[in-house]
């Protein structure tokens, strides 16, 4: 769900009972560990979607998501959208600042009965149109929504009023973060977007494999079970970083740091940090971490870096017991590689400045590119690896020969402008381009063409001077 609708995030919370996934969400079509949104249950699309909309699939659970991120891959390869498909985004919002996951027909109100609000598009949009610019009033009207229906425990779920999750408090920090706003200063009840992303970490209370890394939703009796997909949305966000991560220094993992006894320094949720697990200000709660007693389980008491630092270090680990990539989480998915996670947990790792682990991953990628069906189409998905190269100082354009941004602007409108094009009307001269070979040339023919009007002139002054 960070990089595209996962399933992994939905099973979880089905398999917790914590939450009842979104009607429309549950009904969609699933391949390998991702929501299809390239497809209806029938397996065709229903209507062809609007020609400013990347992918041609059926945008109906996930036309926002696509769109947001494809412009988003698109800025970070050094691409001008076109303009109808920033247009369309904005179009898609909802009087009261909201975004669902498509609307149809956007001259018609919306219809939460049939299309609830969704805060997940409505973040990733807000991310989407703060790189693009020119339309603060969307960006406005959207974060005042979000604001509007945060969660007691300082978070968001899915739809409103649905208990918070770390997925979705993730990509709100995110948008909060890309428009400019401290996500910090957002708060209810006196809680925060990072209490209650921190709220789902595993901390050292827990099995050694498990710390540090995060659950989707806390089960019915507050228990946490580690998530990859949850954590790495929630590493990126406890960094303060929305999913156009900017590259770092490379340094070193710091793994959760915990006693032989499973005591650590704040890592229980006491708030001294020798509580016993429990996330009463006192460290005596009942296991609950909503202030009406029904939020979110054990969690840290870790600042959001330090969250992030243990969050990353887990990930490192998952992904070299699995070969540099991690795993679907579906029924019956056994060993099946999760390329878009995989995606997401390079953007992550590389937006904490630990590069060489995600170096290794990007390769696995590299690597596997022919082997993953949407790869080779689907926008989302070609997206993701573009703001995964990105997060690494690479070329978003281009991965390993795979020509990642020709990829994504085959499958909606063409660009305004691609990167080649921009660095021509800005008259560079490294003397490789047709452009600046007839530029010269026709240089030259003007000044040829002046030295001889000089010599003509000045030869009719001197015969009429005799």
């Amino acid at each position: 769900m960070f990089l595209r609708r996962s399933i992994t995030a939905v099973a979880a919370a089905s398999a917790l009972c914590a939450v009842t996934a979104p009607a429309a969400l549950a009904a969609a079509p699933i391949s390998g560990s991702s929501i299809a949104g390239t497809s209806t249950a029938a397996g065709k699309s229903a209507k062809k979607p609007p020609s400013a909309l990347y992918g041609k699939g059926d945008p109906k659970y996930d036309g926002v998501w696509r769109q947001s991120l494809a412009l988003l891959a698109l800025d970070a390869a050094g691409a001008e959208p076109a303009r109808k498909a920033v247009d369309w985004l904005v179009g898609q919002q909802c009087r009261d600042g909201s975004f669902t996951a498509y609307r149809a027909e956007p001259g018609k109100p919306c219809d939460t009965k049939k299309t609830p609000a969704d805060t997940n598009a409505t973040a990733v949009a807000v991310q989407a149109l703060s790189v693009t610019g020119g339309a603060d009033g969307t960006v406005r009207k959207a974060l005042a929504w979000l604001g509007s229906v945060q969660n007691e425990d300082g978070g968001w779920g899915y739809n409103p009023g649905g208990p918070s999750d770390a997925n979705s408090v993730s990509v709100v920090i995110g948008a909060y973060s890309a428009a400019g706003r401290k996500p910090e200063k957002t708060t209810k009840s006196g809680k925060s977007p990072y209490d209650a992303l921190t709220s789902f970490q595993l901390g050292c209370g827990e099995k050694a494999a498990s710390r540090g890394a995060f659950a989707y939703q806390p089960g019915k009796d507050g228990e946490l079970a580690a998530n990859d997909d949850a954590t790495a949305a929630a590493v990126l966000a406890g960094l303060g970083s929305g999913l156009q991560a900017d590259p770092k220094s490379d340094r070193a993992l710091k793994p959760m740091s915990c006693g032989k006894d499973g005591e650590g320094d704040g890592k229980k949720s006491g708030s001294d940090g020798k509580g016993d697990g429990k996330s009463g200000s006192d460290g005596k709660g009942d296991e609950k971490n909503g202030s009406d007693g029904k939020g979110s389980g054990k969690g840290t008491d870790l600042a959001p870096d330090e969250a992030s630092e243990a969050g990353a270090a887990h990930l490192a680990s998952v992904l070299d017991d699995h070969g540099h990539h991690l795993l679907a989480a579906t029924p019956g998915a056994k060993d099946t590689p999760d390329y878009g996670n995989t995606a997401d947990a390079v953007i992550a790792l590389a937006a904490g400045g630990h590069q060489a682990e995600a170096r290794k991953s990007l390769d696995w990628l590299a690597a596997k590119l022919g082997s993953w069906d949407k790869a080779g189409s689907d926008p989302a998905a070609v997206a993701g690896v573009m703001l995964a190269v990105h997060a690494t100082g690479g070329d978003a354009a281009t991965l390993k020969g795979t020509k990642l941004l020709d990829r994504l602007a085959a499958t909606g409108p063409e660009p305004a402008r691609m990167p080649d094009e921009k660095k021509a009307a800005g008259g560079t001269t490294d003397g490789g381009g047709d452009g600046d070979v007839l530029r010269w040339s026709l240089l030259g023919a003007g000044l040829a063409a002046g030295v001889g009007v000089g010599f003509l002139i000045s030869a009719r002054r001197r015969r009429q001077g005799r």
